[in-house]
């Protein structure tokens, strides 16, 4: 199994080749994708997105949370901002849901590798 973020679905569904797009298809065609909560909140933000793609992201199955998820989130960007790292909120919240299933990310966002630095998060 493996999450992934939006910045390599995004690269993917623009055709873009990358060792993250060459995985996700991989990962797809052996059905072992899953969706941190966040992913599908940013793709269905998109005004112009397409049906297809919906229906696509309507079938990948999402992460559960589970209990004490928001406060372990908190706590986890409060490590990321007392390192001096970047850590925007949705990033936190993507990166909970993976640490929480242990499931390894697969992303192009760099921000990632801050809280992979100060919490094992797998990219």
């Amino acid at each position: 199994m493996i999450a992934v973020d939006t910045s390599s679905w995004i690269a993917y569904l623009q055709g873009d080749e990358g060792p993250d797009t060459r995985a996700l298809d991989d990962a797809l065609e052996r059905a072992l994708v899953v969706l941190p909560p966040a992913v599908p909140a940013e793709i269905f933000s998109d005004p112009a997105l397409d049906e297809a793609v919906g229906n696509l992201f309507r079938r990948v199955p999402v992460l559960e949370l589970s209990p004490g998820y928001w406060e372990r989130v908190g706590l986890l960007r409060a490590k990321v901002l007392a390192a001096k790292r970047r850590a925007r909120l949705a990033d936190a919240l993507i990166a909970q849901s993976c640490l929480d299933h242990d499931v390894p990310l697969l992303t192009r966002d760099g921000d990632f590798h801050d809280f992979r630095e100060v919490s094992g998060l797998l990219l």
